[in-house]
């Protein structure tokens, strides 16, 4: 199974990912998470400086994960979209191609659980933006693209509330038949 996690940032989708790495019901799984950190210190523009170039990495990380079996990953395609629709520096056919593109991948998740940002405070790790503005934009483009593209997701749960109810929600949604 192929679960993915998006949402703005700053929203806890790490932290939820390696929460469920801890349980037994994801031991066959392998998980991938954040590497902001990594990729700003390769020199890769990130957030509002992104190029296509690096939005094209962002991809190609995604892309990788889908083509794993029994994956968890705290980014979906649709995140990947999201950045590429706010970069100031891609231009609007650019974007709309690499959009696209990405969009041809979103049917590949079994499950895509929105992590909604509601009553998270935004937390600076050093690397991300902590524009609230620009987290609120990020989240109406994920919205945005979640509605448009609705159609390809197979799955698609919405999550709130703290790190252990979302965990709930998780594990809830996926072996309680």
């Amino acid at each position: 199974m192929k679960i993915g996690f998006c949402g703005t940032m700053s929203v806890g989708k790490t932290t939820l990912v390696n929460s469920l790495r801890e349980l037994p019901e994801f031991a066959e799984y392998q998980t991938r998470t954040e590497r902001s950190k990594y990729l700003s210190d390769l020199g890769i523009p990130l957030n509002t400086d992104s190029t296509l170039k690096g939005q094209t990495i962002f991809l190609a990380e995604r892309c990788s994960e889908l083509l794993q079996d029994n994956i968890i990953t705290d980014r979906t395609v649709i995140d990947v979209m999201a950045f590429t629709a706010l970069a100031k520096s891609i231009n609007f056919k650019d974007k709309q191609d690499f959009i696209n593109l990405a969009a041809d991948m979103i049917h590949e998740y079994d499950y895509i659980f929105y992590v909604d940002p509601v009553g998270v405070e935004i937390e600076d790790n050093g690397v991300r933006e902590t524009d609230a503005k620009y987290r609120e934009d990020v989240n109406y483009m994920i919205n945005f693209y979640l509605t448009k593209y609705s159609s390809r997701i197979n799955n698609l749960v919405k999550i709130s509330g703290s790190n252990e109810s979302r965990v709930k929600a998780v594990v809830d949604t996926l072996f309680t038949v």
